[in-house]
This record gives structure tokens, sequence and C-alpha cells, in this order.
């Protein structure tokens, strides 16, 4: 496959949940892709849970601990923002008040969030199971947190 045809499977699980498959914009965020390649090859997304769920805006997880203050071990990222707008389906990276300070935790937009565009780098977008996103626990944190059972990459 091609770099344009890399793609990032979250598995939500059986029943009501399922395949999340993103394909990777490594065009666009060179840097974010190959730590979010790393990471799901190293098994770090495999059972993290979706921290912060709000109806209308965005799911995010990628914090080991479930709590939104953790990140992995690597350093932090330069900033890749870029003109790929915020809409549904986006999957673009979570980051502290500081540009530079994306890590592992990420987000995927529920509708529109224009009001994130250049502020946040994107790195994919969901080509199938946006089902699967809407149907997480909402809630900052969730009660009973949807999960990524497994992460994995294609390529």
């Amino acid at each position: 496959m091609t770099a344009q045809t890399l793609t990032l499977t979250l598995d939500t699980g059986d029943g009501q949940h399922g395949d999340v498959v993103i394909r990777l914009r490594p065009d666009l965020a060179p840097g974010h892709v190959e730590r979010i390649t790393e990471l799901a090859r190293e098994g770090f997304y495999d059972g993290v849970v979706f921290h912060r769920v709000i109806p209308g805006f965005m799911a995010q997880g990628g914090d080991p601990t479930g709590t939104g203050m953790s990140g992995s071990d690597k350093p932090d990222l330069r900033a890749e923002f870029n003109s790929e707008p915020h809409v549904r389906g986006t999957c673009s990276m979570a980051r502290t008040s500081a540009p530079d300070s994306a890590n592992s935790q990420f987000f995927i937009c529920f509708d529109d969030a224009r009001f994130l565009d250049r502020q946040y780098t994107v790195w994919g977008q969901v080509e199938s199971g946006m089902e699967h996103v809407d149907a997480l626990p909402k809630g900052e944190p969730p009660r009973n947190p949807g999960k990524i059972v497994r992460a994995t990459v294609s390529d």
C-alpha cells in the first residue's frame, strides 16, 4: 500500500461496538502519523479508554491512565497545524495550551468543530465505523467508558 492508504483500525469491541477504520494522513502531519503508528504497533493503545466523550463535539482517548492527564513516555511532538478542517470524522491530536505538547492523546470529531482549525494537528479521517464512535458512552469521564480493545496499522 502507498502512504496515502495507510490505515489505523481501532477495535472497540463486540456487540454494539466494532472497528473504526481511520485513513492516516502523513501528507498533512508526518510526525504525528509516525507517532500514532509507532504507538499502535507497540500495543500502547490496546485497552485504553475514551476518557472524554462530549456529545456533538468529540471523543478523546489515548491516555493510558484514563484520566486525560498523561501520555506515552516518548517526547512531545512539534505542532503540525494544517488547513484540514475539523469536521465529522476528523482525527486530531489533543494537547495542552502549549502548541508543541501533543503526545499520545487524540480526538475524533462527532460534528463540525471548525473553531479548532489550524490550532490542533489533523492526522486522519474516519473512513468507516463512525457509528461505533457515535455509540461510545458519553461523559467527562464516562461512568463505563468505551475503549480501544486493539489498535492495528495496515500499510
